[in-house]
């Protein structure tokens, strides 16, 4: 019994170790997609602007 109880725990520490560490990384992956997001929308910001603008003007006239 002990010795199942001791494979038992091992393993269950070992699996939410693992899922911990992947959620981490999920984390880390979206902090940096974010990253990516922010300074794409700072390069390209008056492109952006005008897009929006000129979209809003179409609308405006239909």
């Amino acid at each position: 019994m002990e010795r199942f109880l001791t494979s038992f725990l091992g393993r269950f520490c070992s699996k939410s170790r693992i899922l911990r560490e992947r959620s981490g990384m999920e984390l880390v992956q979206v902090a940096i997609l974010v990253a990516i997001a922010v300074a794409l929308g700072l390069i390209f910001r008056t492109q952006i602007t005008d897009f929006v603008n000129r979209t809003f003007e179409g609308l405006n006239n239909f």
